[in-house]
Protein backbone atom coordinates (compact mmCIF):
# COMPACT_ATOMS: atom_id res chain seq x y z
CA UNK A 1 0.00 0.00 0.00
CA UNK A 2 1.51 3.64 -0.92
CA UNK A 3 1.80 5.84 2.05
CA UNK A 4 0.32 9.02 0.26
CA UNK A 5 0.61 12.13 3.31
CA UNK A 6 2.92 14.60 2.41
CA UNK A 7 3.08 13.39 -1.74
CA UNK A 8 2.70 16.25 -4.69
CA UNK A 9 0.63 15.04 -6.88
CA UNK A 10 -0.04 16.94 -10.43
CA UNK A 11 -3.59 16.00 -11.68
CA UNK A 12 -3.65 17.72 -15.50
CA UNK A 13 -7.65 17.55 -16.23
CA UNK A 14 -8.92 17.62 -13.01
CA UNK A 15 -11.82 20.41 -13.39
CA UNK A 16 -14.43 17.93 -14.00
CA UNK A 17 -15.78 13.82 -14.24
CA UNK A 18 -13.05 11.35 -13.57
CA UNK A 19 -9.90 13.90 -12.47
CA UNK A 20 -12.30 15.86 -10.01
CA UNK A 21 -12.81 12.32 -8.33
CA UNK A 22 -9.92 11.42 -8.04
CA UNK A 23 -8.35 15.01 -7.09
CA UNK A 24 -11.23 14.14 -4.03
CA UNK A 25 -9.75 10.79 -3.78
CA UNK A 26 -6.25 11.68 -3.24
CA UNK A 27 -7.41 14.50 -1.38
CA UNK A 28 -8.88 12.50 1.17
CA UNK A 29 -5.91 10.51 1.59
CA UNK A 30 -3.56 13.40 2.23
CA UNK A 31 -2.40 14.38 -1.21
CA UNK A 32 -1.15 17.94 -1.59
CA UNK A 33 -2.12 18.43 -5.32
CA UNK A 34 -1.64 20.49 -8.33
CA UNK A 35 -4.87 21.01 -10.26
CA UNK A 36 -4.60 22.07 -13.46
CA UNK A 37 -6.78 22.26 -16.73
CA UNK A 38 -7.82 24.98 -18.91
CA UNK A 39 -10.73 26.40 -16.69
CA UNK A 40 -8.97 27.90 -13.62
CA UNK A 41 -12.69 28.55 -12.33
CA UNK A 42 -13.52 25.26 -12.36
CA UNK A 43 -10.54 24.12 -10.43
CA UNK A 44 -10.52 26.98 -8.26
CA UNK A 45 -13.89 25.72 -7.37
CA UNK A 46 -12.54 22.09 -6.86
CA UNK A 47 -9.50 23.47 -4.27
CA UNK A 48 -11.93 25.04 -1.97
CA UNK A 49 -13.92 22.00 -1.88
CA UNK A 50 -10.95 19.65 -0.96
CA UNK A 51 -9.40 18.91 2.69
CA UNK A 52 -5.91 18.92 1.92
CA UNK A 53 -3.73 21.54 0.31
CA UNK A 54 -4.17 22.28 -3.10
CA UNK A 55 -2.45 24.73 -5.81
CA UNK A 56 -4.18 25.79 -8.79
CA UNK A 57 -2.40 26.00 -11.99
CA UNK A 58 -4.19 26.48 -15.64
CA UNK A 59 -2.58 24.88 -18.17
CA UNK A 60 -3.42 24.69 -22.09
CA UNK A 61 -2.11 21.02 -22.97
CA UNK A 62 -2.68 21.99 -26.88
CA UNK A 63 0.21 24.55 -26.07
CA UNK A 64 3.83 23.39 -25.81
CA UNK A 65 4.35 26.91 -24.63
CA UNK A 66 1.74 26.51 -21.83
CA UNK A 67 2.75 23.10 -20.54
CA UNK A 68 6.37 24.01 -20.35
CA UNK A 69 5.64 27.10 -18.14
CA UNK A 70 3.51 24.91 -16.10
CA UNK A 71 5.96 22.64 -15.84
CA UNK A 72 8.11 24.71 -14.47
CA UNK A 73 5.88 26.35 -11.79
CA UNK A 74 4.89 23.47 -10.40
CA UNK A 75 8.40 22.29 -8.62
CA UNK A 76 9.25 19.51 -7.61
CA UNK A 77 6.46 16.56 -7.17
CA UNK A 78 6.08 12.78 -7.05
CA UNK A 79 3.43 11.88 -9.53
CA UNK A 80 1.44 13.02 -12.48
CA UNK A 81 -1.49 11.77 -13.57
CA UNK A 82 -2.48 12.77 -17.16
CA UNK A 83 -6.52 12.83 -17.60
CA UNK A 84 -7.28 15.79 -19.69
CA UNK A 85 -9.72 14.62 -22.93
CA UNK A 86 -12.20 15.72 -25.40
CA UNK A 87 -14.75 13.62 -27.40
CA UNK A 88 -17.06 13.84 -30.03
CA UNK A 89 -18.63 10.72 -31.99
CA UNK A 90 -18.17 10.37 -35.40
CA UNK A 91 -18.18 8.26 -38.40
CA UNK A 92 -15.75 7.77 -40.43
CA UNK A 93 -18.46 9.34 -42.66
CA UNK A 94 -18.94 12.47 -41.06
CA UNK A 95 -15.50 12.95 -40.58
CA UNK A 96 -14.91 16.45 -38.61
CA UNK A 97 -11.47 17.48 -39.47
CA UNK A 98 -11.39 19.92 -36.57
CA UNK A 99 -12.61 17.50 -34.01
CA UNK A 100 -10.73 14.52 -34.96
CA UNK A 101 -7.28 17.08 -34.85
CA UNK A 102 -8.63 18.36 -31.30
CA UNK A 103 -8.80 14.94 -29.89
CA UNK A 104 -6.00 13.75 -31.19
CA UNK A 105 -3.86 16.89 -30.02
CA UNK A 106 -5.52 16.94 -26.29
CA UNK A 107 -5.96 13.37 -25.73
CA UNK A 108 -2.78 11.84 -27.33
CA UNK A 109 -0.21 14.44 -28.04
CA UNK A 110 -1.20 16.85 -25.49
CA UNK A 111 -0.14 13.45 -22.95
CA UNK A 112 3.34 13.31 -24.45
CA UNK A 113 3.56 17.16 -24.22
CA UNK A 114 3.10 16.80 -20.32
CA UNK A 115 4.68 13.72 -19.74
CA UNK A 116 7.97 14.88 -21.91
CA UNK A 117 7.80 18.31 -19.83
CA UNK A 118 8.41 16.02 -16.34
CA UNK A 119 9.98 12.98 -17.23
CA UNK A 120 13.94 14.33 -17.78
CA UNK A 121 13.96 15.06 -14.10
CA UNK A 122 12.26 12.00 -12.77
CA UNK A 123 14.65 9.96 -14.79
CA UNK A 124 17.56 12.26 -13.13
CA UNK A 125 16.01 11.62 -9.86
CA UNK A 126 15.41 7.89 -10.52
CA UNK A 127 12.25 8.85 -8.69
CA UNK A 128 8.64 9.40 -9.91
CA UNK A 129 5.22 7.86 -10.48
CA UNK A 130 3.37 8.57 -13.73
CA UNK A 131 -0.42 7.40 -14.19
CA UNK A 132 -2.02 7.69 -17.84
CA UNK A 133 -5.68 7.10 -18.85
CA UNK A 134 -6.13 5.20 -21.36
CA UNK A 135 -10.10 3.30 -22.63
CA UNK A 136 -11.34 0.32 -23.50
CA UNK A 137 -11.83 2.08 -26.82
CA UNK A 138 -8.27 1.88 -27.50
CA UNK A 139 -7.88 -2.01 -28.05
CA UNK A 140 -9.49 -1.98 -30.87
CA UNK A 141 -11.79 -0.34 -33.51
CA UNK A 142 -15.13 0.35 -33.03
CA UNK A 143 -17.91 2.48 -34.80
CA UNK A 144 -18.25 6.27 -34.58
CA UNK A 145 -14.92 6.42 -32.56
CA UNK A 146 -12.94 7.78 -35.19
CA UNK A 147 -10.69 10.12 -33.65
CA UNK A 148 -11.39 9.15 -29.77
CA UNK A 149 -10.47 5.53 -30.36
CA UNK A 150 -7.02 6.02 -31.75
CA UNK A 151 -5.87 8.99 -29.69
CA UNK A 152 -6.56 6.38 -26.52
CA UNK A 153 -4.74 3.72 -28.15
CA UNK A 154 -1.67 5.99 -28.49
CA UNK A 155 -1.79 6.64 -24.94
CA UNK A 156 -2.36 3.39 -24.07
CA UNK A 157 1.01 2.22 -26.14
CA UNK A 158 3.05 5.41 -24.86
CA UNK A 159 2.45 4.17 -21.23
CA UNK A 160 3.35 0.87 -22.58
CA UNK A 161 6.65 1.97 -24.52
CA UNK A 162 7.70 3.83 -20.97
CA UNK A 163 6.90 1.19 -18.99
CA UNK A 164 9.05 -1.29 -21.19
CA UNK A 165 11.50 0.71 -20.76
CA UNK A 166 11.18 2.04 -16.98
CA UNK A 167 9.69 -0.65 -15.52
CA UNK A 168 13.67 -2.16 -13.24
CA UNK A 169 13.94 1.82 -12.49
CA UNK A 170 12.41 4.01 -9.97
CA UNK A 171 10.05 5.64 -12.06
CA UNK A 172 6.66 3.54 -11.67
CA UNK A 173 4.02 3.68 -14.63
CA UNK A 174 0.48 2.81 -14.97
CA UNK A 175 -2.68 3.12 -16.96
CA UNK A 176 -5.75 2.69 -16.12
CA UNK A 177 -8.52 1.78 -19.11
CA UNK A 178 -12.05 2.54 -17.94
CA UNK A 179 -14.93 2.11 -19.37
CA UNK A 180 -17.92 4.33 -20.05
CA UNK A 181 -18.07 7.25 -17.31
CA UNK A 182 -20.73 9.04 -16.67
CA UNK A 183 -19.90 13.05 -17.55
CA UNK A 184 -20.73 15.79 -20.12
CA UNK A 185 -18.51 14.21 -22.92
CA UNK A 186 -20.76 10.37 -22.52
CA UNK A 187 -24.45 12.75 -22.63
CA UNK A 188 -22.92 13.18 -26.23
CA UNK A 189 -23.71 9.63 -26.94
CA UNK A 190 -26.91 8.53 -28.82
CA UNK A 191 -26.22 4.80 -27.65
CA UNK A 192 -26.86 2.73 -24.71
CA UNK A 193 -23.35 2.58 -22.73
CA UNK A 194 -22.95 -1.08 -20.91
CA UNK A 195 -21.80 -0.94 -17.27
CA UNK A 196 -21.84 2.81 -17.74
CA UNK A 197 -19.68 4.10 -13.95
CA UNK A 198 -20.34 7.53 -11.87
CA UNK A 199 -17.22 9.34 -11.89
CA UNK A 200 -16.59 8.55 -8.43
CA UNK A 201 -16.71 5.13 -9.32
CA UNK A 202 -14.19 4.96 -11.66
CA UNK A 203 -11.99 6.88 -9.55
CA UNK A 204 -11.63 4.51 -6.93
CA UNK A 205 -10.94 2.03 -9.28
CA UNK A 206 -8.27 4.02 -11.06
CA UNK A 207 -6.86 4.87 -7.25
CA UNK A 208 -6.86 1.24 -5.84
CA UNK A 209 -4.26 0.60 -9.20
CA UNK A 210 -2.54 3.25 -8.42
CA UNK A 211 -1.82 2.04 -4.34
CA UNK A 212 -0.97 -1.28 -5.86
CA UNK A 213 2.46 -2.59 -8.16
CA UNK A 214 0.79 -3.50 -10.76
CA UNK A 215 1.06 -2.17 -14.75
CA UNK A 216 -2.48 -1.56 -15.78
CA UNK A 217 -6.28 -1.86 -15.13
CA UNK A 218 -9.02 -2.00 -17.48
CA UNK A 219 -12.51 -1.94 -15.63
CA UNK A 220 -15.36 -2.36 -15.15
CA UNK A 221 -13.42 -6.31 -14.72
CA UNK A 222 -16.66 -8.09 -16.23
CA UNK A 223 -17.02 -5.03 -19.34
CA UNK A 224 -13.00 -5.03 -20.24
CA UNK A 225 -13.29 -8.58 -21.21
CA UNK A 226 -14.90 -8.25 -23.98
CA UNK A 227 -12.76 -5.63 -25.33
CA UNK A 228 -9.32 -7.50 -24.07
CA UNK A 229 -10.50 -10.66 -25.68
CA UNK A 230 -11.67 -9.10 -28.89
CA UNK A 231 -8.10 -9.02 -29.94
CA UNK A 232 -8.01 -12.08 -30.43
CA UNK A 233 -10.89 -12.75 -32.63
CA UNK A 234 -11.19 -12.18 -36.59
CA UNK A 235 -12.44 -9.29 -38.25
CA UNK A 236 -15.32 -10.43 -39.37
CA UNK A 237 -16.52 -11.16 -36.12
CA UNK A 238 -15.72 -8.53 -34.44
CA UNK A 239 -16.66 -5.77 -36.74
CA UNK A 240 -19.99 -7.66 -36.89
CA UNK A 241 -20.32 -7.71 -33.34
CA UNK A 242 -20.26 -3.93 -33.06
CA UNK A 243 -21.73 -2.84 -36.08
CA UNK A 244 -24.33 -0.22 -35.53
CA UNK A 245 -26.52 1.82 -38.05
Amino acid sequence: MRDWRGKRYWLVGASEGLGAALARQLSAVGCELILSARSEDKLRALADDLPGRTTVLPVDVSSMESVSAAAKQVGKFDGLVYLAGVYWPQKAQDWNAEQVEAMCDVNFTGCARVVGAVIGDMVARDQGHIVLTGSLSGFRGLPGATGYGASKAGVMWLAEGMYADLRHTGVEVQVANPGFIETRLTAKNDFDMPFLMTPEEAAREMFELMCSDRFKKSFPTVFSWLFRGGQFLPDGLWYGLFARK
